[in-house]
């Protein structure tokens, strides 16, 4: 498997299960896709969430019935508690060449990361399903050692569009860049919040 990142945007991702474990593969995409959950009982977690709800008896329907679910599907995600459904699930997908992501059973051709992300950036980490308690424990470390990232980013964008004018020299650019990225007094003025960072490091660098 290889690591992309997909615009959801628009597309049908029909998730089967109306549990916890369904409430959370639709919350990833709610908002961000067509999403349609699939069940005939739905948590309560669902309410809150921007997606549409078909009711099905999944343990008494019919192949037919399912593949009709799946028509127009971009991206299938069986999260009921029973393998044995799941895996029907993902021979129907394979079989119309949809794309499929299994919680629990034969592995799909998708797997979801554990996702960090802020306004400028977007970290996606995976174990390749062999252990999803690892990836959110990297997330969540990342996140605890860089609470000021999605600023530093900011930061790095604005220095940028500035060096573009005053700085002719590429390397040049690149390595004032690289020494406000590597300066602990820029992390830890982030860190707290200070309003006067850009100025400092305006002062300092340009």
């Amino acid at each position: 498997m290889i690591p992309l990142f997909v615009d959801c945007s628009g597309r049908r991702i029909v998730i089967f299960g109306g549990g916890e474990v369904a409430a959370r593969k639709a919350a990833y995409f709610s908002g961000n896709a067509d999403v349609i959950v699939v069940s005939r009982s739905f948590v309560p977690a669902f309410d809150a969430m921007k997606i549409s709800r078909q009711d099905l008896d999944l343990v008494t329907a019919s192949g037919r019935n399912l593949a009709g679910v799946l028509t127009g599907a971009f991206l299938v995600i069986a999260a009921t508690s029973d393998q044995e459904i799941n895996n029907r699930i993902g021979r129907l997908c394979k079989a119309t060449g949809v794309l499929f992501n299994n919680a629990d059973g034969e592995t799909g051709d998708v797997i979801l990361p554990a996702v960090s992300h802020g306004d400028n950036y977007t970290l996606a980490i995976s174990t390749g399903g062999n252990s999803p308690g690892v990836s959110r424990y990297i997330r969540e470390q990342l996140e605890a050692t860089f609470p000021a990232l999605d600023d530093m980013i900011a930061l790095q964008n604005r220095l940028r569009e500035v060096l573009k004018v005053q700085e002719p020299d590429q390397k040049k650019r690149s390595a004032i860049l690289s020494k406000v990225l590597h300066d602990p007094t820029v992390w830890a003025a982030l860190d707290t919040g200070r309003e006067d960072v850009w100025d400092d490091v305006r002062a300092r660098y340009l």
